[in-house]
């Protein structure tokens, strides 16, 4: 027996979302099914704590709910997840060639623009970020966390732009969804002053954001229709609109989901909330391509025409996978990259998703502007 509880995930872990670390539930059960009949059924929904996906996921012919495991969207292939398609796009992991070729040509107009928003050659352009504590921590290292965040390895990477490029941090503690949601937020207002201000520089030269929201508290997983997912559709297609009212030559954003959530001690935002988070994500992206292809705007993310009320939309990093088990590109989260209270990175959690973001802003095709030789 000693052998078999060290392959296997802790018998909580096997329990639906609903009853872990719930007593009166669980006792509830082992009364309707008796105690022998519990036990069974939480080994039989357990699984190897090591491993990759089962086949199911990789040739698509399996529903990846079905198990105990979550599979991270890049990886489910034709696979779903309570009857919803993975992948970062519609159809996988790939853009679509039309919109990515939208956001080259998003990332080409931007350029350096003085403080009134007019293109000057010894003017700047602002990489910003939007969001909650996570968001801060990783982006520019608030919160004290400790660990080096996003911006301080771009300050210390020779390939990034240092001359037309200036990158803050905007997000701060705190402020979920709904305290970027409205354009006059004091949130923006505390960018406008203590953010932009402090560097001599002005909402108008704002012209790319890295976007990463979650709402505190979530009650409803999917596929309920009231499901925290949706709620965050919603909200996300409102800070959209919001930030290009207050940043008017803002051009592209891009966007991340929550990293990985099941060491979570508290129900701020636990699992499966942080997965799901990543269709929230993906779904508002779809929303765009589809509005963009059809001029069909969608009910839940509302209008974002990237002409108009919204900008240009993207994936930035997809930060999340269950835990221990690797990804198809390797990565893991170790107990270790998250603090005490299992939602927010430690500072090796801090590094991660710093080096994550760097790379990708690096590596993009749709991001020459970030890079040295666009000084």
């Amino acid at each position: 027996m000693k052998a078999y509880k060290k392959s296997v995930r802790p018998f909580s872990r096997a329990l639906p979302y609903s009853h872990r670390g719930n007593p009166m539930k669980i006792r509830s059960l082992a009364g309707a099914f008796g105690l022998a009949t519990l036990v069974f059924l939480g080994l039989a929904l357990t699984r190897p704590l090591e491993g990759k996906p089962d086949k199911g996921a990789k040739d698509g012919t399996g529903d990846v709910s079905s198990r105990s495991a979550l599979v991270p969207l890049t990886d489910m292939g034709k696979a779903k997840y309570l009857g919803f398609e993975g992948g970062l796009y519609p159809g996988g992991n790939e853009m679509p060639k039309a919109h990515q070729d939208e956001g080259k040509k998003r990332a080409l107009a931007i350029r350096p623009l003085d403080k009134d928003g007019r293109p000057a050659k010894d003017g700047k352009y602002v990489l910003l970020s939007i969001g909650m504590s996570n968001t801060t921590q990783e982006f520019g290292g608030g919160g004290g966390r400790g660990g080096p965040s996003f911006m301080a390895q771009a300050r210390a990477d020779d390939a990034v732009n240092k001359t037309s490029l200036v990158i803050l941090d905007g997000a701060k503690g705190g402020k979920v969804a709904a305290s970027w949601a409205q354009a006059s937020s004091p949130e923006y207002d505390r960018v406008r002053d203590e953010v932009l201000g402090k560097q001599d520089l002005s909402e108008k030269q704002v012209e790319a954001v890295w976007l990463k929201l979650a709402n505190p508290g979530p009650k409803f997983s999917l596929p309920s229709p009231q499901a925290d997912a949706y709620a965050l559709v919603r909200s996300t297609g409102d800070v959209i609109r919001s930030m290009k009212k207050r940043y008017p030559n803002l051009k592209q954003v891009f966007l991340s989901s929550r990293i990985y959530a099941g060491y979570a001690t508290s129900p701020l935002n636990p699992e499966p909330y942080a997965y799901e988070s990543g269709f929230s994500v993906k779904w508002v992206i779809e929303a765009q391509i589809n509005q963009k292809k059809t001029g069909k705007i969608d009910e839940r993310a509302g209008d974002l025409d990237p002409d108009g009320a919204g900008a240009w939309l993207a994936w930035g990093p997809y930060l999340w996978t269950e835990g221990k088990n690797k990804r198809s590109d390797g990565l893991v989260w170790e107990q270790d990259d998250c603090g005490k209270d299992g939602t927010h990175p430690s500072p090796s959690g801090v590094k991660k998703v710093g080096g994550m973001l760097l790379d990708f802003f690096k590596s993009s095709p749709l991001t020459p502007w970030f890079r040295r030789e666009a000084q």
